[in-house]
């Protein structure tokens, strides 16, 4: 082939979950053998031209010795990682003449060289091959991510484990297959198999209608009560009776873990995620960050669960950075450089103890704590991060004959699942979740009599309720509605989702009487 002294290499960079375009120039010139690259390299790609050299020497091609200038355009957009090896060793190649470069027009390559020339692993592959498709071009990346990328390949994904196998197929010799798309059907029918289920739990019939509610609408929800009740244990069921995630969401949450470099796995790829960080989480941990900002744990439970156990025990700074993302569905990350936006669309479901010993309100127990320490230990919880709980539930102590009885247990998750399914299609024709709901489609899908007004007036009056708690109440009780099929929400669905405020009501001034 014609040795030409320049060609030009498709690739893509990962900035969050966008992997914009990044084009590899490489200009070969006289004077002293010297390599350098340009274009706002971090450390991992300006150590590539070592890994680049001993990796095609080591394949058998020819290093030139020339003076080789590498420019990663657009030069203000920040390179890091070793995902341009590939295309840098390639781009030297085509400039030198020893595969044709009229192969790479078509084509994006992604992937770090090992020193003998295989092709290792990467993280972010996914948003690069949607990215790619959009082009219209198709992505070459190491074998080792073909199987994560194949989640989102339209005939567009090749993959190769070594630089000669790219070449062959480069120049012809021998082709490679694209890599075919997985069965989808079957991620659906893995999809909650492993979950936990909701027969597990004896008793708890108000803590499990909770849970049915929270899992139709997607509405925050606290339990509260002793050590040993079960609150972790109901939350852990929550992802068996959530539905299946279709294709476009279940994209999202796959392209989030792809980022972060966990691997997935194409069987149970739709199941919701269900995220459990443990309480001594730093704020960096939970919503993401660093200097080369990676997504955090609400992040990771984007389009899920985000369960917190033990809630008051969290750092206050730690809940408080939590309060936008709940109500944005996305989190976004400012650094000197550039400003990264992941997105945080999750569910809520938080657990916690009445009292630093546990038992304020206990049959048997009696409490050790002085109600100033009650009322510190409750004050860890800012009233606005109360305010976006929908639901707040106290789980009772459960009496030892319920527990032992054999031969009873409640009912599974399959039931339930089909329950909120159901009240999710309804929801589906309003355009979005009950626990979404704002504006004028909230007064329209929430309309109550006068009868219901005045009841929801005195509520407000006698528990000090907010304006973000009262609609709050109101998406509850339309997601009740929708879970007995009615169009309309009635008295009895308002007067059950005031039930679900319990804490409000132990702040309040009185209880609510209802005739």
């Amino acid at each position: 082939w014609k040795v030409i002294m320049l060609a030009i290499v498709h690739s893509r960079a990962s900035i969050g979950v966008s992997a914009p375009e990044v084009t590899v120039e490489v200009h070969l010139s006289g004077g002293l053998p010297a390599l350098s690259i340009v274009g706002l390299p971090e450390t991992g790609v300006r150590e590539s031209k070592d890994r680049v050299r001993s990796a095609l020497l080591n394949a058998g091609f020819e290093f030139p010795a020339r003076r080789i200038t590498i420019n990663l355009a657009p030069a203000d957009l920040p390179k890091e990682g070793g995902r341009f090896d590939l295309p840098i060793a390639l781009g030297i190649l085509a400039a030198s003449g020893q595969i044709p470069s009229d192969s790479l027009t078509t084509l994006e390559f992604m992937g770090e060289l090992s020193l003998d020339g295989a092709l290792r692993p990467l993280k972010g592959v996914l948003p690069a091959v949607l990215a790619a498709r959009e082009a219209g071009r198709s992505l070459l990346i190491p074998q080792d991510n073909a199987e994560e990328a194949a989640l989102a390949s339209q005939n567009n994904v090749l993959a190769a484990s070594h630089i000669l196998t790219v070449c062959e197929h480069l120049t012809g010799r021998a082709k490679l297959v694209p890599v075919p798309k997985p069965d989808t059907a079957a991620g659906q029918t893995a999809c909650g198999e492993n979950v936990a289920d909701l027969a597990d739990v004896r008793g708890q019939q108000v803590p499990r209608r909770a849970l049915e509610v929270a899992a139709a609408g997607g509405h925050n929800l606290l339990f509260f009560g002793p050590p040993g009740t079960g609150k972790s244990m109901l939350a852990s069921r929550l992802p068996g009776i959530l539905p299946a995630l279709d294709d476009a969401c279940a994209m999202e949450v796959a392209s989030v873990h792809s980022v972060a470099g966990h691997p997935l796995q194409p069987g149970g790829w739709r199941q919701p995620p269900f995220r459990s960080p443990h309480h001594t989480a730093s704020a960096v941990a939970l919503v993401g960050g660093g200097s080369s900002p990676r997504p955090g744990e609400i992040s990771l439970a984007h389009r899920g669960v985000l369960f917190l156990d033990e809630l008051p025990e969290f750092e206050r700074r730690v809940l408080e950075v939590l309060r936008e993302p709940m109500e944005t569905g996305e989190i976004a990350i400012s650094r000197a450089a550039r400003q990264v936006t992941f997105p945080a669309k999750f569910q809520v479901v938080a657990a916690m103890n009445p009292c630093p010993c546990g038992y304020s309100g206990h049959p048997n127990i009696e409490c050790q704590c002085t109600p100033s320490q009650i009322m510190r230990y409750r004050s860890k919880i800012s009233g606005p991060l109360l305010d976006r709980f929908d639901l707040h539930v106290e789980v009772p102590v459960q009496a030892g004959d319920v527990l032992l009885r054999q031969g009873e247990s409640g009912e599974s998750s399959a039931g339930v699942k089909e329950r909120v399914m159901n009240a999710r299609s309804f929801q589906r024709q309003r355009g979005s979740l009950n626990a979404s709901l704002a504006g004028k489609v909230l007064d329209q899908a929430c309309r109550i009599d006068a009868s219901s007004e005045k009841l929801l007036a005195h509520a407000m009056e006698r528990l000090g309720l907010s304006a973000r708690a009262l609609h709050r109440i109101l998406r509850v009780a339309r997601t009740l509605a929708d879970l007995d099929g009615h169009e309309t929400v009635s008295q009895q669905h308002l007067i059950e989702a005031l039930g679900y405020r319990q804490l409000d009501r132990q702040q309040g001034q009185g209880a609510l009487v209802s005739a």
